[in-house]
């Protein structure tokens, strides 16, 4: 028997007939050919299915489709805009945060939940952060380090708006 699922995924609404017991992650792969969201192991232990649910990171492997009805999905392919990539994508290309890539969408969908939620994180509060995602080729330096540059350039961007619209540059919006 399916089910109804009506969605908003990357800003975009979205309703398809869907079994029951198909997972979020399949749902975004085979149904709305969103493939960036990787199943890694099945079993939610590696995180490479990580986006955002609400605003908050969820394993999509963990959800059912059906369990996202009504909800804001944000997979990796919702971050850039066109061909400017969100400060977090180009912190992990800047800072080699990345080797074959497959764990990488989920890295940056659980640093995008770090940042909105702790605009400027600790190494520690990082590696908390990160903990449920794993990477097999790294040894995670890069992965910290690309994380600390995206806070720093996201906190630098508003920093300069900030400044911009206390002085009246057009900037700031005057």
């Amino acid at each position: 028997m399916k089910h109804k699922v009506a969605t908003t995924i990357n800003g975009r609404g979205r309703e398809d007939e869907v079994e029951a017991r198909l997972l979020l992650v399949h749902y975004l792969r085979d149904v709305a050919g969103l493939t960036g969201t990787h199943v890694g192991c099945d079993t939610s232990q590696c995180g490479a299915c990580t986006v955002l649910l609400d605003g908050k990171a969820v394993k999509s492997c963990t959800l059912f489709a059906v369990q996202a009805e009504g909800r804001d999905i944000m997979t990796i392919e919702g971050l850039a805009k066109g061909d400017q990539l969100h400060p977090i994508q180009q912190a992990f290309w800047d800072e080699h945060g990345l080797q074959c890539g497959y764990c990488t969408p989920g890295f940056i969908m659980a640093a995008k939940y770090l940042l909105d939620t702790n605009p400027n994180p600790t190494d520690d509060e990082i590696r908390k952060g990160l903990e449920g995602n794993l990477c097999r080729c790294t040894g995670y330096v890069n992965i910290i380090k690309a994380v600390q540059s995206a806070a720093q350039a996201m906190n630098g961007s508003a920093s300069e708006k900030a400044v911009g619209a206390t002085v009246g540059s057009p900037a700031g919006g005057s």
